[in-house]
This record gives structure tokens, C-alpha cells and sequence, in this order.
């Protein structure tokens, strides 16, 4: 009895030592279309399904880039993230802007597409098992989501990103070594005006947004409870106040070294 109640103890222990994972990506299948395997592709204009108001201007179109972001001027090829708050992408909203690569036979394809979810018009981009350059067999899972909410003012929408797995942040474009880890890590946020922007922390910091990392956004939420989620307003073409971020699990990995700015070199194909 006492080697049994021994052995519980160190499971309980090994139990709450490991990172909480998150299950936020919700609804996949409703987002269809597909943007075929590619390296820094992104679609045409695609609708919305519903009008953005963002900075004066309403959107009834985006366009979906295959490297974590939709923006809606143009589409965006650039692999290596770079500070988003001084608006040189204009409008942008980004999941996790790094260098996916969906060539790897592992890798999924992005999917995207407008729904009905609960009475509400949503325009969903699924990044779900998507590989990293140059096609390593490395997969993260997220997916972001925008809602319509003109029930509260004409043009107005959510914007919502879902985590479940990051298990690399760069590829090796991006200063990387094979593996997904280090080099110019991945940024979160947007970009709705030149008062309206966000980067999440832990954002171009090294190991800080994967799982286990200080800011893991597996196990962080903002605007939610649920792990992994996070949730901002749009109202009136601009995000309404953020708060911190709610840390639901801190787990222990320090930093490994801050981000670096973008390179601007070209970027060699494997």
C-alpha cells in the first residue's frame, strides 16, 4: 500500500508538471475552400460574407496568406515577421505570422472560407497541421476566426485566434536552425489603424509563443476562458482597449534570446 501510494504522489506530481494543451480550434469543417501547397502564396480577394469597417474604410474582401495573416490591401508574401505597429502591410491581421510551408507530406493545406455559426456570419482561416520552411515535418495548429457583430454597429467584427499546437516559431529563412526554434520567431497581433494596433507579447522573442514558452499561447487567453483563445473588438474600424493577457498556466522555460528585426535577403527554396 504504501510503494501504491507512493507511486500516485510522483504521477501527480509528473501530472501538474506537464503544460496545460489547449483545444480552442472550433468549427474547422466549415472552412472549405483551399489554398493549394505553396511556399509564401496567398489567395486572390476572397468575401468575407459580411462588411469589416477597418480605419474609415469598409471590406467586403480579404486576402488569405499562407504565412499565418490575412490582410486587405494586398496579399502579403513577406516570410519573416517584422514589426506590424507602424502599418508599412496596412491593414493585417495576424494568427502567427512566420514562414508556414505547406509543401511537406505531413503538412496539411491552409483551408478558409466564409459560415453561419451561430446565427452570426464568420470568415474562418484553418492553419491546422501546417509545416514550416523549408518543408520540415514540423506541424502547429491554429486558426483564426472574424465575426460579424453589426448587431452592435454597422461593420463592426471580432476577431478571434484559436491555438492548439506551436511546436516551431521560424523557419530557416528566417535565421532558424532545421527544427523551427530560434531565428526571427513568429508575431501575433494586428494592424487596423495608426491608433489601433497590437503585437501580443512574447511576439519575435525566441521560444516564448510554443508550447511550454513563457507567453505559450496554448496556455494563455485573452477576452476567453478557454485555453488557447483569444478574442478582440472591433468597433467603429478600430480594436477596442486590451487587457494583459490571462496566463491560465506558467510553465518553465526562460528565453532563449530576443527577436530580431526582419532580413530582407531573399530567401533561398528547398
Amino acid at each position: 500500500m504504501k510503494k501504491l501510494a507512493a507511486l500516485s504522489a510522483i504521477l501527480s506530481v509528473v501530472a501538474l508538471a506537464q503544460p496545460v494543451h489547449a483545444a480552442a480550434i472550433r468549427d474547422a469543417a466549415s472552412f472549405t475552400n483551399i489554398l493549394n501547397r505553396n511556399d509564401d502564396g496567398s489567395t486572390g480577394q476572397v468575401n468575407l460574407g459580411f462588411s469589416a469597417l477597418i480605419n474609415g474604410t469598409t471590406y467586403t474582401q480579404t486576402y488569405v496568406n499562407n504565412n499565418g495573416n490575412v490582410t486587405f490591401n494586398n496579399p502579403l508574401g513577406t516570410f519573416t515577421p517584422a514589426a506590424i505597429s507602424g502599418g508599412a502591410f496596412g491593414p493585417i491581421i495576424a494568427a502567427f505570422f512566420a514562414d508556414v510551408d505547406t509543401r511537406a507530406n505531413t503538412s496539411d493545406v491552409v483551408r478558409y472560407g466564409a459560415a453561419n455559426l451561430g446565427g452570426r456570419n464568420v470568415f474562418g482561416v484553418n492553419y491546422i497541421d501546417v509545416g514550416v520552411f523549408s518543408q520540415q515535418n514540423i506541424l502547429n495548429s491554429f486558426q483564426m476566426i472574424l465575426t460579424d457583430r453589426s448587431d452592435v454597429a454597422a461593420g463592426d467584427f471580432d476577431i478571434e485566434f484559436n491555438y492548439d499546437r506551436i511546436l516551431w516559431e521560424a523557419g530557416t529563412a528566417s535565421n532558424a536552425p532545421p527544427g523551427g526554434l530560434g531565428g526571427t520567431s513568429a508575431l501575433v497581433g494586428y494592424w487596423t489603424s495608426p491608433t489601433s494596433n497590437y503585437t501580443l507579447p512574447g511576439s519575435l522573442v525566441n521560444g516564448a509563443l510554443i508550447d511550454g514558452g513563457p507567453n505559450a499561447l496554448i496556455s494563455n487567453s485573452l477576452n476567453s476562458n478557454v485555453d488557447g483563445r483569444y478574442i478582440f473588438r472591433v468597433r467603429g474600424g478600430n480594436v477596442v482597449s486590451v487587457p494583459a493577457p490571462a496566463t491560465l498556466a506558467l510553465v518553465g522555460l526562460a528565453l532563449l534570446a530576443a527577436g530580431t528585426a526582419r532580413s530582407g535577403r531573399r530567401k533561398t527554396q528547398g
